[in-house]
Order: C-alpha cells, then structure tokens, then sequence
C-alpha cells in the first residue's frame, strides 16, 4: 500500500468520525442542527469523503458529498446572513 493510498483512506476514516461524532452531538441535544460547529463539522466531513470516494473511484458517494458540503456550507451563509441583519437592525 502507498504512502498515497494511507493517507486517503485516513482521510476517509477521519471523515467518517466527524460526520458521526456531528450526528451523535446533534442526536444528543449538544449541538444545533443550525449551527456553525456542527454545519462545518459536515462540511469537512463531506470534503474528505470527497477526497476518498473520488481517489476510489467511488463517483455516486463524490457527487453525494459534494452536494452534502453544499448544503451545509449554503446553511452557513444564511445563518451568517441572518446573524448579520439582526445584529444592525
């Protein structure tokens, strides 16, 4: 196995623990399905499944991600833009 093919699948492996570690946190009332922390804990999660299932070939399970890290990343921007026009109204 290459030096490569490790680090993908750590990164695959990472990104598993912290999309699950997102959901549990959330499943345990510690985390707001709205909020930064567990919208960019999906985003990162999402861009290394990413890495791994396009590196295996795994095109349905890239496309999949992409769209997951859209979603999350879409939810950032209207919270923020939210936060930003309740903070100067």
């Amino acid at each position: 196995m290459s030096a490569v093919t490790i680090v993908i699948e750590v990164i695959g492996w990472a990104a598993a623990a912290i999309i699950l570690a997102a959901y549990v946190l959330l499943s345990l009332g510690k985390l707001e399905a709205r909020g930064y922390v567990y919208q960019w804990m999906n985003v990162v999660g999402a861009g290394g499944f990413i890495i791994n299932s396009g590196y295996n070939g795994a095109i349905p399970s890239a496309a999949l991600n992409i769209i997951w890290a859209a979603m999350g990343l879409f939810t950032l921007w209207t919270v923020w833009r939210a936060g930003r026009g309740g903070r100067s109204a």
